[in-house]
């Protein structure tokens, strides 16, 4: 199936903290709310305020960090020893969103969160079109990957992994080539919070107001082809050139 624009799934029927109210807190609070659901409606509603979903005890926690981990695509930055890991792998599109998803939630791995209610939850928002994977491979096996939620110039990263090295960091490199398109300057990474790891690659810290103030025109910018076909299957990508 190649159908062209994800479906909009019905409305949530929680009552989340609105945008405004978002960009109005100045707490240092990370954590926003809890309760609802993983419904896609609910989650959209959430990417378009601001919040994302992690669990909190036995419940869903709402999340918008007071200091929002961002990666500009002008601000990636590709170390020579990462330019020459990006010669080493293949790079699909949404062929097995499921895997990455799955191999992200390793619960073996550090802060492991991702249980099944959270791959179902992202794996009903990419049959709709909404929730895409970026996948490493090499000698055809899947070895690293990330996956997010794509609302016209946002990419919501959720999760990433390698089982080789470098392998999620090509993954982030084909993310940006990906979204550089005539809309590049209007497209946004999101990466929840910063860690010394993705600051070496570009991602900043920027206030939480500043982030959900952006939103509207992120959500305004039109999708990129490449996550404008829903369930498309996509095929093998040229390997990511990393900016000279």
């Amino acid at each position: 199936m190649d159908e062209q624009g994800p479906i909009e799934p019905p409305p949530t029927p929680w009552e989340l903290p609105a945008r405004e109210q978002v960009a109005a807190l100045t707490a240092d609070d990370d954590l926003l709310a809890v309760g609802a659901d993983l419904a896609p409606g609910t989650l959209l509603a959430a990417y378009r305020r601001g919040l994302f979903p992690m669990p909190e005890g036995r419940r869903i926690g709402w999340w918008s960090p007071a200091q929002r981990g961002v990666l500009r695509l002008d601000g990636l930055r590709v170390s020579r020893s990462l330019r020459r890991s990006l010669r080493d792998f293949e790079i699909r599109v949404d062929t097995v969103f499921d895997e990455v998803v799955m191999a992200c939630g390793d619960p073996r791995r550090p802060g492991a969160w991702i249980d099944a209610g959270v791959r179902r939850a992202y794996g009903d928002l990419h049959r709709l079109g909404w929730a895409h994977s970026v996948e490493t491979w090499q000698d055809g096996r899947l070895v690293g990957g990330l996956y997010g939620v794509a609302i016209g110039g946002l990419f919501a990263g959720e999760s990433m992994y390698h089982h080789v090295r470098d392998a999620s960091k090509v993954a982030l490199v084909a993310l940006v080539r990906l979204l550089s398109d005539a809309h590049a300057a209007d497209r946004l990474v999101d990466v929840q919070w910063s860690t010394p790891h993705l600051a070496t690659l570009g991602v900043e810290e920027i206030p939480r107001r500043a982030y959900v103030e952006r939103l509207p025109a992120l959500l305004a910018t039109p999708l990129p082809d490449v996550f404008a076909r829903r369930a498309s299957g996509g095929g093998p990508l040229p390997a990511p050139d990393g900016p000279q």
